[in-house]
């Protein structure tokens, strides 16, 4: 999220990740953000906006898990997933953003008949925040390579429009996964920029050899080695323990770099920690370009506000 931001033009000013191999990934990548590596419970939002010399932020972005979030009666006081929400929520209630974009999978949306997201809704509107929308985006739709839809929730307390960026490609135009990853080396490892993979036997790359498109080398892990459709947009690419889906036309898994590609980071963006640490890091991540697009789609309304107020743009970003 912080690099797609940051393309739109925004300015990322504090972030918080409690996993010492993330954090030094976005301290690398980001080394002008003020980074807290610690729980987000311990982050304290006074101490916070001091440390970043300013009264008011005007974006507070992040992508909380929410399954343990649930209505009244039935709701998990221990379910981590519920803390980080409410963590997020108490992080939104004492910084007062403008604007509140939060992440999530789809099926959020369905969970317990829909009855997760009303509450979602409501948290947010329990504190200041009642313009609350939310929006399945399909990241092929904004020339990502990959099939990848995300929830995006937006909230603001100025009653303001919740803007989404418009689809910029039809179905049948959808990039391809050969556009992201066809002028990388096929079996030359580059460890400067992520370009690794698992290692395979010649015995293991034979059987990879027999695996056609869209099936998987495992039976129980039908969703695991499963080879990529050629000519096509990547299926949701993810970690699974180094097994990540076989290249379209390789005898090989796809590559770190080339699951980045697919989730559109720029080769200079260079991911901290093992070659697993990193897949997980990409797999876990908001493709940039479709942040990039939510951010475009704000800046002309962080920008109204902002002259409405008499006072420069500046725009600041807080990441979790």
């Amino acid at each position: 999220m912080t690099q797609g931001l940051l393309q739109a033009g925004l300015r990322p000013v504090a972030s918080v990740e409690v996993n010492p191999i993330a954090s030094a990934t976005h301290i690398k990548n980001f080394p002008d953000c003020h980074h807290f590596c610690d729980d987000i419970k311990n982050l304290n939002s006074q101490k916070l906006l001091a440390q970043i010399g300013s009264s008011e932020v005007h974006l507070v972005v992040g992508g909380p898990p929410c399954q343990g979030f649930s209505v009244a009666g039935k709701r998990d006081p221990n379910d981590p997933r519920n803390r980080l929400f409410r963590e997020f929520v108490r992080i939104v209630s004492e910084i007062r953003p403008w604007y509140v974009v939060m992440e999530n999978v789809p099926g959020i949306l369905t969970i317990q008949k829909g009855a997760v997201k009303q509450a979602i809704c409501e948290a947010f509107e329990e504190i200041g925040y009642p313009h609350v929308s939310v929006a399945v985006l399909e990241s092929a739709a904004y020339g990502i390579p990959q099939i990848r839809p995300r929830a995006i929730f937006i909230a603001n307390r100025f009653e303001m429009p919740n803007p989404y960026p418009k689809p910029q490609l039809l179905a049948e135009q959808y990039k391809a996964i050969e556009s992201a990853i066809d002028d990388l080396p096929e079996y030359t490892r580059i460890p400067e920029i992520n370009h690794e993979w698992t290692r395979h036997s010649s015995q293991y790359m034979e059987r990879l050899a027999k695996v056609p498109p869209g099936g998987s080398l495992y039976a129980s892990y039908a969703d695991a080695f499963k080879r990529q459709y050629p000519g096509k947009p990547s299926m949701t690419v993810k970690e699974n323990h180094g097994g990540t889906h076989i290249h379209p036309y390789l005898n090989r898994v796809i590559s770190a770099r080339e699951m980045a590609r697919l989730q559109t980071f720029p080769d200079s963006f260079i991911f901290e920690g093992s070659m697993k640490k990193a897949m997980w890091q990409i797999g876990n991540a908001v493709p940039p370009r479709l942040a990039e697009c939510i951010g475009f789609a704000l800046v002309p309304y962080l920008t109204d506000i902002a002259l409405n107020k008499s006072m420069q743009p500046e725009i600041i970003v807080l990441a979790s």
